[in-house]
């Protein structure tokens, strides 16, 4: 069962919108993005000085060697100097774009990086201004040689109502981020495929899937009582890919007031789509909570936690649950909620097999949304490459009015290493796509539901709660009801008023009723619940946490 905290007050608590995010990245939206540029050109060896100055240019015609070692080492050293937060120096009109105006910007496909040149992968900036105060250097890595890439205000297009003389006789600040195209669902149409733009965020698609959460580089104190510190990707070394390539590998710098970062990706998209991520973290100042591979959704309703809702949908989110693989086997789900005030849990483990945000419901009448199509929301797996140590999969769940918000936050928080002086070396494996579980020889969770405990027509005790969960599949196949089954219950903060198991007629579902009445009513109450049969685990662990009704 997760330890869980709830006292940290919401309104410290930053929620990200992201409406314009529906359909394309081209306008992703938060106050609290941006991504910043910073002169530290990674290296073989110490480069003399004007070769250095000619590697800070963006202009600079020659390149200096790359090496990823190098890299790690200068982030390392510069974890020991004080941070500078080089916000770009935009112009007026640049500056002043609201969303509006700065979504009628577009980079011009046919300008695209690559484009005629039968790599598969193309490439696109995006234009600074409105929230993306900063901008981020691109360079492209060929033959070892690192060269910045040249973009101009002549690649985008301003569409109505800006006038494009404006803009065209500007010089350009500089990308605020770009995107990746590949032919991800026919042969003869290159696809968005991965976005990175707005501190360390970034956006990938498996086959079919339509853009939904967000993954990050780094949290820093999210949810810890303190504000939060958004780290940014300042400087990306993008390898040329290779003709009909089909992965595409490249390498960032990560910087904020208390940490630095190098990161490497290697992306192979397909039905699913792998992204590797090795990262060197560095930290320049003490963190109280540090957040390694974090991912960032959105959940307002779904069919467990529809309370204060008048929508004619019956869900409305990007993944409707936590899913973990703990080191001893055992699967836990947890299914996500909105709740009232924000609502913290802690899953504590050593050397975690996997974790990740999933989008389970795959039934496009349980949206009813032909726009969003919230069915086709990519899941995340997060899987560890190595040993991570102790820590824990920490879950953070933020009240939200809007589907514009991102309300949810998961990652791993490590238990040593948040001091000034600390590093961190990690790699994992994300997997981006529709299906990220396969076959798990395990019944699952179907559903969840909730409600007011009792029996119907009778006056409600609002200190009682039902709980309905449904497990399928899996050992269950073919089980009567005459089996002897029995649930592993797990209660913290309540009691058991009434409990009953059974299987359904007609297919191998086989229901959880719970009511339980709480204890204190200051603290939510903490529920798990597992099939067991003849003593072995037949099931997932169901986990759910009680907090206060919106």
């Amino acid at each position: 069962m997760s330890k869980t905290v709830s006292e940290v007050p919401a309104a410290n608590m930053p929620m990200i919108d992201k409406r314009s995010f529906l359909t394309s990245s081209a306008g992703f939206l938060s106050l609290l993005l941006g991504s910043a540029a910073f002169p530290a050109f990674a290296q073989q060896g110490q480069a003399p000085a004007d070769a250095q100055e000619a590697a800070e240019a963006p202009s600079a015609p020659a390149g200096i060697p790359f090496d990823w070692e190098a890299l790690v080492a200068r982030m390392k050293a510069k974890a020991e100097t004080p941070y500078v937060d080089n916000v770009a120096d935009l112009p007026e009109v640049v500056a002043g774009l609201d969303y509006d105006a700065h979504r009628s910007i577009r980079y011009r496909p046919d300008h695209a990086v690559w484009k005629e040149e039968n790599r598969n992968f193309e490439l696109q900036a995006f234009y600074p201004g409105w929230v993306f105060d900063h901008t981020v250097q691109i360079l492209e890595i060929v033959d070892g040689q690192a060269r910045p890439m040249g973009f101009s205000a002549d690649d985008f297009e301003y569409r109505a109502p800006l006038d494009p003389t404006i803009f065209e006789a500007l010089a350009f600040p500089g990308a605020s981020g770009f995107r990746l195209h590949y032919p991800l669902n026919r042969n003869d149409y290159r696809d968005e495929l991965i976005t990175f733009l707005g501190s360390s965020y970034f956006r990938a698609l498996g086959r079919g899937n339509v853009y939904g959460l967000s993954a990050r580089g780094l949290a820093v104190d999210t949810a810890a009582g303190t504000a939060e510190e958004f780290p940014r990707f300042t400087r990306f070394y993008i390898e040329r890919p290779e003709r009909d390539a089909r992965q595409i590998r490249f390498y960032a710098e990560l910087e904020s007031p208390r940490v630095t970062g190098a990161y490497a990706f290697t992306i192979l998209p397909g039905v699913e789509t792998l992204i590797d991520v090795e990262a060197a973290i560095f930290l320049r100042g003490d963190v109280s909570r540090l957040g390694l591979a974090p991912l960032t959704s959105m959940y307002l309703f779904g069919e467990n936690d529809r309370t204060g809702f008048d929508d004619f949908r019956p869900e409305v989110h990007d993944n409707d649950g936590l899913a973990i693989l703990r080191a001893s086997g055992e699967r836990v789900w947890r299914p996500l909620s909105n709740p009232s005030q924000l609502q913290l849990s802690v899953f504590g483990e050593t050397n975690p097999r996997g974790f990740g945000l999933l989008q389970r419901d795959r039934v496009p009448d349980h949206y009813l949304d032909t726009e969003a199509r919230y069915e086709r929301r990519p899941s995340v797996w997060v899987e560890p490459v190595g040993d991570w140590g102790p820590g824990a999969v920490f879950l953070a769940e933020i009240p939200s009015d809007s589907e514009a918000n991102d309300n949810v936050v998961a990652f791993w928080m490590p238990e040593n290493g948040l001091t000034a002086g600390s590093e961190h070396r990690l790699r994992y494996r994300m997997t981006w796509a529709l299906d990220v579980e396969g076959d798990v020889p395990l019944a699952h969770v179907l559903r969840t539901r909730t409600g007011k405990g009792g029996v119907a027509a009778v006056e409600s005790d609002d200190d009682v709660r039902k709980f309905l969960v449904d497990f399928t599949g899996g050992p269950l196949q073919g089980l009567g009801e005459e089996a002897a089954m029995d649930v592993a219950l797990n209660v913290g903060n309540g009691e058991v008023v009434h409990k009953i198991l059974s299987k359904m007629p007609g297919n191998d579902l086989w229901r959880l009723i719970v009511d339980v009445r709480r204890s204190d009513a200051s603290k939510p109450v903490e529920l798990s619940a597992a099939l067991v049969r003849d003593g072995k685990t037949l099931s997932e662990t169901w986990t759910y946490q009680w907090g206060h009704a919106r």
